[in-house]
C-alpha cells in the first residue's frame, strides 16, 4: 500500500522488484496475508490518510484478516515513537533509509536506490527531518540498475530525487546529472528517460544540452519553483531570486524551445500579501509552463482568512486550466 508521492511510489517499486527477485509474491494496492504500508508525512491530508490506514490494517491484523503488518516511509521516520506507542499492534516500523531491514523482515536480500535526502533548508519542508541528508548512488550503481529493469522489459526511465540537480556533489564533488544521462542513455532497451524535480539553484546548465541532443531523454524537465516573488522566496529559504528564475526558464527555453516544463507553485504561504498573490499570477501568465501544481498553505486563524486564500487559489486554477 503506497501513500504520499511519487518518491514513495519509486520506494514500493524498488521494494517490489527486490521481493520478486528473491521469488516473492508480491501486489500492489491489494490485499495479501502480509501487508506493508509505505506512508507519508508532508503535509496533514496525507499524515492523516497515512494513520487510518495503519489502523485500518491494524484491525484487520487483529481480527485474523491478515499475517503481518509493516508500516515504512516518511511518517514512520518522523513519528514512529509515537506510533509504536499508539498503534502497537504493528509488527514493525522502519523510516525512510531502514529498506534492507525491511527486505530482512521480509526475507529478501537486495537494495538498490537512486538517491536519497536533501540538503536544502526550506521553510515549508520537512523532508531533510524525515529522509536525512542528500546521499548519491554511484554512476555504475544506477546504470546496473537501468540495466536489470530495461532486461525486465522497462522501456522508461523516470530519475526522481528530493534535489535532482544536485546529483553527485556529495560522491564526486561536482554535478554529474550530465554524466549519468550521458551512461543511462548507452543502457540498451531503454528508450525514455524523463527527469523530476530539478531544484533550480546552482541548475546544471549542460544538462540542457544531453536534453537536446540525446534522443532518449525527453523534452521534459520538472522544476519545483514555489513562488516568484523575491521576499516570499527569502522566507520560504529558497536561496534564489526572482531574476535568476526568470534566467533560468529564459535560457532554458532558448536552448531547446521544445522542451515541455513543469512546476509547483504554494500559495497562502504566511505573509505573502495579496499584491505578492498577484505577483505570481502575472508571472505565471506570463511564463505560460506546460504543467503546473498548486499547493494551498494555510496556517492562520481566522475563518475569513482562508476563505480569502481559498478564493485567491481557485483564481489560481482559473488561470493555467
Amino acid at each position: 500500500m503506497t501513500l504520499g508521492c511519487s518518491k514513495n511510489i519509486y520506494d514500493s517499486e524498488v521494494l517490489m522488484g527486490q521481493l520478486k527477485a528473491n521469488n516473492k509474491d508480491v501486489v500492489h494496492e491489494e490485499d495479501g496475508n502480509i501487508v506493508v504500508i509505505n506512508t507519508c508525512g508532508f503535509i496533514d491530508n496525507a499524515k492523516q490518510e497515512s494513520i487510518d490506514t495503519i489502523l485500518d490494517y491494524s484491525s484487520k491484523k487483529q481480527n485474523g484478516q491478515i499475517d503481518k503488518l509493516f508500516v515504512t516511509g516518511c511518517l514512520s521516520e518522523r513519528y514512529m515513537p509515537d506510533l509504536k506507542k499508539e498503534i502497537p499492534n504493528v509488527d514493525q516500523y522502519f523510516g525512510t533509509t531502514d529498506l534492507p531491514k525491511l527486505l530482512k523482515a521480509l526475507k529478501a536480500e537486495k537494495y538498490l536506490k537512486i538517491s536519497e535526502g536533501c540538503d536544502r533548508p526550506c521553510s515549508f519542508c520537512a523532508i531533510p527531518l524525515m529522509r536525512g541528508k542528500h546521499k548519491s548512488k554511484s554512476i555504475e550503481d544506477i546504470v546496473t540498475e537501468a540495466s536489470k529493469l530495461a532486461t525486465n522489459g522497462v522501456k522508461e526511465l523516470i530519475l526522481i530525487a528530493q534535489d535532482l540537480t544536485y546529483y553527485g556533489l556529495d560522491l564526486y564533488k561536482k554535478r554529474e546529472l550530465s554524466s549519468l544521462l550521458k551512461e543511462l542513455v548507452k543502457v540498451n532497451g531503454v528508450e525514455w528517460i524523463r527527469l523530476h524535480y530539478a531544484f533550480p539553484n546552482g541548475f546544471p546548465v549542460d544538462v540542457l544540452e544531453v536534453i537536446k541532443n540525446e534522443p532518449k531523454v525527453c523534452n521534459y524537465i520538472d522544476i519545483p519553483l514555489q513562488h516568484i516573488s523575491t521576499k516570499i522566496l527569502k522566507s520560504m529559504r529558497r536561496g534564489s531570486k526572482k531574476e535568476n528564475i526568470v534566467d533560468l526558464i529564459n535560457q532554458i527555453r532558448l536552448t531547446n524551445p521544445f522542451i515541455a516544463i513543469r512546476t509547483t507553485l504554494i500559495v497562502g504561504y504566511p505573509g505573502e500579501t495579496e499584491q505578492e498573490f498577484d505577483e505570481l499570477k502575472q508571472w505565471v501568465s506570463e511564463t505560460r509552463f506546460d504543467r503546473l501544481g498548486c499547493f494551498l498553505l494555510i496556517v492562520m486563524k481566522k475563518t475569513h482568512m482562508l476563505t480569502i486564500w481559498l478564493m485567491m487559489f481557485l483564481k489560481m486554477l482559473r488561470l493555467i486550466g
